[in-house]
Parts: structure tokens; C-alpha cells; sequence
């Protein structure tokens, strides 16, 4: 079950009307978006409070995405049973949070960056088994191949909100995809503090990508965060 924040971040998206996005969505990222309705519920409806919630819930997603990244490295590398289990609940976040995006640039778009982000876990898993097994080959190759994913999903983010420079992006994906190896490394080499340092710089790196999302998000559509008259 999504927690209450988690799907915050989709009831403050419906604060934006369907004519609002067709007005300021860019046109490089979306073809279609939802029609959509006033958020509700919220004790505080100011634009303060929806900001804020935004931003818990952009930070609650991608916190999943390393808590459930650092499970799937510890299954896999201890070799316990509950490593499928893991990965189908880490690609369920990828979901989650293409779908935050959804009210903002469309259907179209959250499919592509679910689509990318899946792509990130899945080279991944193969990245993380090629080094277990020493396969020096097939690291390089996965490696490759991860490094290029993550400057697809920079440049997709680039191309659909101003307010996210490329060359910002790319350096926050490297940095994001540099920490995690940093962090599976450790634990593959049983680097036990090694491993608390890395997982303590993915934290904090992924907390500080994903206010840069949402900050600019509120930034391309500040009627969606205005108090409702």
C-alpha cells in the first residue's frame, strides 16, 4: 500500500487544471495530459503547505528508490531468498514515480521516464551480478551501458522543464549512479563502514536530486501550487 505522503504527491499534483498544463507544458516532452481536478483534503491549502507537501512526497519516491536499491544489493550479494521480492518492490517505485509526473507533462512522458528508470534497475541487477561473479567482461559492458541510461534520463528530464539544465542533470545522475556502485562495491568487498559511508552520500545525494525536481516543477507551474480562490 502507498503511503499517505507518497500519494501526496499526486493529490497536490490535481491542483492543476487541465488548461494549465496545456498553457506551460513544454513542448519537447508531452503529447497528451490528464484532465484533472482541485486537490482536497489538505488542512492547509496555501501555496506554502502544497509546495511543501510536493516536496516531502518528490523526496519520499526517491527515497524509496535507494532504500529498495539497497535491499536489492544486499539480497543479491548474500544470496537470500527475498531478492525477487525486492526488485519487483524497487521497479514498483519506478512506477510510482512516473506517475508523479503525470498530472504535470502527460501519459506519454511518465511512460518514457517509468520506461528509463526500469532500464536503470534492470542494467543494474546485471551490473551488480557481473561483479559478484568476477565476470570483468560483462561489468564493463553492464557499466557501459548504465552510465549511458543515465545520461538518457538526465537529457529526458533536460528536454522537458527549463529549469533543469542538462549539464546539472548529467552531473547529478553520474553522481547518483558513482555513490551506488561506491555503495555495492563496499558491501561486495565486506567494507562494512565503507559501506555505511556510501549509503550515507546516496542519501544525502538523492534528497538534494530530488528537491531539484520538484523545485522545478513548482517553478514551470506555479498555478499549481496557488491557494484555490
Amino acid at each position: 500500500m502507498k503511503s499517505p505522503l507518497g500519494a501526496g504527491i499526486l493529490a497536490t499534483a490535481l491542483v492543476l487544471s487541465s488548461a494549465l498544463v496545456s498553457a506551460n507544458a513544454p513542448s519537447t516532452a508531452v503529447a497528451s495530459h490528464h484532465d484533472v481536478s482541485p486537490t482536497s483534503g489538505l488542512l492547509d491549502n496555501s501555496r506554502v503547505a502544497n509546495e511543501y507537501a510536493f516536496r516531502a512526497a518528490m523526496r519520499e519516491l526517491w527515497e524509496d528508490h535507494i532504500v529498495w536499491t539497497r535491499q536489492v544489493i544486499v539480497s543479491v550479494i548474500a544470496g537470500s531468498p527475498d531478492a525477487s521480492a525486492a526488485v519487483d518492490r524497487l521497479l514498483r517505485n519506478q512506477t510510482d514515480i512516473g506517475d508523479a509526473i503525470r498530472p504535470f507533462y502527460g501519459d506519454a512522458a511518465g511512460d518514457r521516464l517509468t520506461a528509463l528508470l526500469r532500464e536503470h534497475i534492470i542494467v543494474a541487477g546485471t551490473l551488480l551480478t557481473t561483479a559478484k561473479s568476477g565476470d570483468t567482461a560483462a561489468f564493463g559492458a553492464a557499466s557501459a551501458e548504465w552510465y549511458r541510461n543515465g545520461d538518457d534520463i538526465a537529457r529526458f528530464l533536460a528536454s522537458a522543464n527549463p529549469n533543469w539544465p542538462l549539464s546539472a542533470l548529467q552531473v547529478a545522475m553520474n553522481t547518483h549512479l558513482d555513490t551506488t556502485l561506491d555503495e555495492a562495491v563496499a558491501r561486495l568487498t565486506g567494507d562494512w563502514e565503507g559501506d555505511v559511508i556510501a549509503y550515507d552520500r546516496v542519501h544525502d545525494h538523492i534528497l538534494h536530486m530530488a528537491d531539484t525536481l520538484s523545485e522545478g516543477i513548482i517553478a514551470q507551474f506555479p498555478a499549481a501550487f496557488a491557494r484555490p480562490r
